[in-house]
C-alpha cells in the first residue's frame, strides 16, 4: 500500500534494480511479499544487444542491494532472522557469484579435457568422494534446470520452444557476459539505467517466442 511505501521512504532512486531492494526493506520492517498467480505479458527483449543491457542492469542492482543490506551484517542478522539472512545471502551471492565463476568452470572443464585429466581416476577416497559430489551437483543440476524449462513453456502450449532449454548452458554463459558487465559498471557507473526499449507491441507486431 501507498503508505507502507512512504514509511519506507519509497524506491531507492540509485538503485538501478529497485523492486530487488524494496523487497528486503519489506523484509526488514516484518512485512511480507507475495506472488499473484497470474500472467505478465511484458515484452521481452528481441535482440541481443537489448538483452545485453537489460540483464547487464539486473543484475548490477542486485550487486548494490547486495552490497547495502550486508553493510550491518549483525542489524540485518536481527532485522531478517537467521533463515531470512541465510536465505538472502544465497539468494544474492549465489545468483551473482555462479554468473562469474560458470566461465571459468567452464574453461577448467574444457582445460583438463585437453589434458586427459578430466576423467582420470582420483588419487584418494576423499578426492573420490569430492569428484563425486561436483560431477553429480554438476549434472544433476544442468538436468533439473532444463527439464524445468522445458516442462514450463509445454505446459504453456509453447511445445517446440521445448527444446530450446537445452540450450541453457550458453544462454547462462551470457548471463556471466552480463555479470562481468555489471561489474564493470558497478565502480564505473554505478547508477547507469540501461533503458530497455519496448518497441515491437507499439508497432503492431507480436514479440517472437
Amino acid at each position: 500500500r501507498r503508505r507502507t511505501l512512504l514509511a519506507l521512504s519509497g524506491w531507492d532512486p540509485f538503485n538501478v534494480t529497485e523492486d530487488a531492494d524494496l523487497g528486503i526493506r519489506l523484509a526488514r520492517r516484518g512485512l511480507r511479499t507475495v506472488v499473484l498467480p497470474s500472467t505478465t505479458w511484458e515484452e521481452a527483449p528481441t535482440a541481443l544487444p537489448v538483452w545485453l543491457r537489460q540483464r547487464t542492469r539486473w543484475i548490477k542492482g542486485w550487486m548494490q542491494t547486495w552490497a547495502v543490506h550486508t553493510r550491518r551484517p549483525r542489524r540485518l542478522r536481527r532485522e531478517l532472522g537467521l533463515r531470512a539472512t541465510i536465505a538472502t545471502h544465497a539468494v544474492f551471492g549465489g545468483l551473482i557469484g555462479s554468473a562469474l565463476v560458470q566461465p571459468l568452470f567452464y574453461a577448467l572443464v574444457a582445460y583438463q579435457a585437453a589434458t586427459g585429466t578430466l576423467l582420470a581416476p582420483a588419487e584418494s577416497a576423499l578426492a573420490a568422494a569430492m569428484l563425486y559430489v561436483c560431477w553429480s551437483n554438476f549434472l544433476c543440476g544442468f538436468a533439473v534446470s532444463m527439464l524445468v524449462g522445458a516442462i514450463s513453456v509445454w505446459r504453456r502450449g509453447r511445445r517446440r520452444l521445448a527444446l530450446e532449454a537445452l540450450l541453457m548452458p550458453l544462454y547462462w554463459l551470457l548471463i556471466s557476459a552480463a555479470a562481468y558487465r555489471a561489474l564493470y559498471q558497478l565502480f564505473r557507473e554505478p547508477f547507469l539505467w540501461e533503458k530497455t526499449p519496448h518497441g515491437a507491441a507499439r508497432r503492431g507486431r507480436r514479440p517472437r517466442r
